[in-house]
């Protein structure tokens, strides 16, 4: 049993990532509360409570929201600009404005090269900028390209600066149940507050411990949007007004 129970919102709980997070929340002690438009997409299981919501409805996510310890984000759309506005960011947008001033540790899953400004993941790095700006504890993972590492391809390193852009698996490779053991261990610690990284792995073992793989990564300054390391290349003053608005509204929070 974890000595730090805590309840967690499973955000994405049906994708390809959010099994492996209700899996892994629960063998760490966790309780995991599932956020579904459709309660028969999960099996109910012991540990897991199913609650049904609508990332693009705010008021629908208000019960979800009651009451949990931590949430964890892997949400995510193919990067369409419609769909990631209303689901990538906007889906963080009205959880965090469903929370209102309920104090929470957040788990947020975006993607490596996520500052590359081709356009296709602008939205999810607008997503970072809310989490950064509530002034909930966070960490923020850039996984690499899902399961396509090889079977003896498990040690996990920590990247920062997001400098892999080449839109290939060359940038590197993660197991999908490796970003999950990240997100869920992230939550009980210290070392992995307020800190954002690029997730890949390379040939050898799966390390044990993960607090000193958090330690060594240098933290977001406070207050700031973006990452330490990061390219400064959205200019706020080019963001869109529904952008900084919401900007605004978490910030007065």
């Amino acid at each position: 049993m974890n000595d730090h129970e805590l309840t967690v919102l499973a955000v994405g709980a049906t994708g390809s990532i959010g099994g492996h997070i209700i899996d892994e929340a629960i063998s760490q002690g966790h309780k995991v509360r599932a956020l579904v438009r459709n309660p028969g997409k999960l099996k109910q299981r012991p540990g897991l409570h199913i609650v049904v919501g609508d990332l693009t409805r705010q008021n629908s996510l208000l019960a979800a929201v009651e009451s949990v310890d931590a949430i964890v984000f892997t949400h995510g759309t193919y990067g369409r600009p419609p769909d990631a506005e209303a689901v990538d960011y906007g889906g963080v947008r009205n959880v965090l404005a469903a929370l209102g001033d309920k104090q929470v540790r957040i788990a947020l899953m975006t993607t490596i090269a996520v500052t590359d400004r081709k356009g296709a993941h602008d939205w999810k790095r607008r997503a970072e900028r809310l989490v950064r700006v509530s002034g909930h504890p966070y960490t923020i993972v850039r996984p690499g390209w899902f399961d396509y590492n090889d079977p003896d391809q498990l040690h996990l390193v920590f990247l920062q600066g997001d400098r892999r852009q080449s839109g290939t698996p060359r940038d590197g490779v993660v197991a999908r149940r490796q970003i999950a053991k990240v997100l869920i261990r992230s939550l009980t610690s210290d070392a992995a507050s307020r800190k954002t990284f690029e997730l890949v792995a390379e040939r050898g073992p799966q390390q044990e411990d993960f607090d000193p793989l958090f330690a060594a990564l240098d933290a977001d300054k406070i207050g700031a949007l973006d990452a330490v390391h990061d390219a400064t290349n959205m200019p706020l003053d080019q963001e869109p007004r529904q952008v900084l608005a919401a900007l605004d509204n978490l910030a007065a929070i």
